[in-house]
């Protein structure tokens, strides 16, 4: 449901974007289908070649239609549909969801199917991506079961967060095409309601996830399975743990456009200008030796921001830090309120900017990301990449990334918390 550089509100659109590249660099005829949301509009990334499609919403027949264009190594597929995709965000707007998204993704992943028949793409494998896209596992078993186009295609689905479950009241049932056999607690029905992730656990051929130690936890605990950790241990035979990575052209500080000097491992001279340059801008005194903490995040609970704060202040006399992100709005305040009380040592962006975080990540000496849960997370990669110290908290792929100790081979490259323990975070961060 999103992929960079067409449309994003995180993690998940740079693995599907650099995902789908690196799959057709290496030879696989790959298609990639997105929702033509307003926000491709704004890009200017317009699909070519239209198609009309008739996909089943219900009892309706919905006329939409299936925009092409080439994107490097990808075939670039966009369900069009001004009613459902044309408008301010593309999940919600203004911290509350769309009312309609359970009728926009059905829409999408009956359009999904439909499009590759339209264009002739008879997938050898179909990859979809959190609940958004999680009902066309369990279409391919069910309505296009009998489909001679679909023979024997399997179906894989990525599960890049757990607490994102697209569940809706039980009359989504029928809209979605599925009948009251199929409501029950083996099937789609998740404590009274429809879930869209249920539906694709139950039925994809195989689960991953974005990294081993995620895999692990969804499955073991009710906190991190969100409830589903059940059916998750009742499919851990097919369930694979797959630590996401980055995009290492896009995230290269050797070659980074955005970057006032660049650098690399073998020559990281470049990044004390960097750190300079970000001190300017974010009007901090430029002081080499203070230790730079760059924070770039959705600002949500499952951040753990309102942790960073906790930890951060006592030492903010030693340190300087400068916080990307927008989201929440409590802790939006809390940041901006942060920076009103030591305006020489904090700076809160509100909002996110591309370049920005660039920057950031090549002038920062520590990078922050102390979530209370992180399925993988790109951030501290990136801020390795770019010469920063992650310190993190020791969970889901950040323990599986991030090593304080040399073990197994390998070399450590940063420093680990307790989750949810502001007063162990402030220890990491003194260490």
């Amino acid at each position: 449901s999103e992929a960079v550089p067409f449309c994003k509100t995180g993690g998940l659109a740079d693995v599907v974007g650099a995902l789908s590249q690196k799959l057709g660099a290496a030879g696989h005829d790959v298609c990639l289908f997105l929702p033509k949301y307003r926000a491709v509009e704004a890009a200017a990334l317009r699909g070519g070649v239209a198609y009309q499609l008739s996909i089943p919403l219900g009892a309706q027949k919905i006329t939409a239609f299936l925009r092409y264009m080439q994107w490097k190594s990808v075939s670039i597929c966009f369900i069009d549909y001004p009613p459902f995709f044309d408008r301010e965000g593309l999940y919600g707007r203004e911290g509350e969801d769309h009312p309609d998204n359970d009728q926009r993704f059905i829409l999408f992943s009956r359009g999904v199917l439909e499009g590759t028949k339209a264009i002739g793409f008879k997938p050898q494998i179909v990859h979809a991506h959190d609940w958004q896209t999680a009902l066309i596992p369990a279409y391919l078993k069910k309505q296009y079961a009998s489909d001679p186009f679909f023979a024997r295609t399997p179906s894989v689905l990525t599960l890049h967060n757990m607490a994102y479950q697209g569940n809706f009241s039980a009359q989504t049932l029928s809209a979605a095409g599925f009948g009251p056999g199929d409501f029950t607690s083996e099937g789609v029905e998740y404590f009274g309601k429809f879930s869209f992730l249920k539906a694709g656990i139950v039925y994809a051929d195989f689960l991953t996830t974005v990294s081993p130690a995620y895999a692990r936890e969804i499955a073991q605990s009710e906190k991190r399975g969100f409830g589903m950790e059940g059916l998750l241990r009742k499919r851990q035979s097919v369930l694979f743990g797959i630590l996401n990575g980055i995009d290492t052209d896009a995230w290269n500080p050797e070659h980074d456009a955005n970057l006032p000097r660049r650098f690399s491992s073998r020559d990281i001279s470049g990044k004390a200008a960097c750190k300079k340059a970000v001190q300017e801008q974010c009007r901090l005194p430029q002081k080499a030796d203070i230790p730079l903490i760059a924070v770039i995040s959705r600002l949500d609970y499952q951040k753990g921001l309102d942790i960073a704060i906790c930890a951060l202040e006592p030492r903010i006399d030693r340190c300087q830090a400068v916080v990307l992100g927008t989201g929440d709005g409590a802790l939006q305040e809390s940041f901006a309120a942060l920076a009103r009380r030591h305006p020489k040592a904090v700076y809160f962006h509100s909002g996110f900017s591309e370049a920005l975080a660039h920057r950031l990540y090549a002038a920062s000496d520590i990078f922050l990301m102390p979530s209370r849960f992180e399925p993988c997370g790109l951030g501290q990669m990136i801020a390795m990449r770019y010469g920063s110290l992650p310190v993190a908290s020791k969970t889901g792929g950040l323990a599986d990334t991030v090593m304080e100790s040399g073990k197994d081979g390998f070399i450590p490259n940063g420093f680990l918390a307790e989750p949810g323990d502001a007063e162990d975070l402030g220890r990491a961060l003194d260490r």
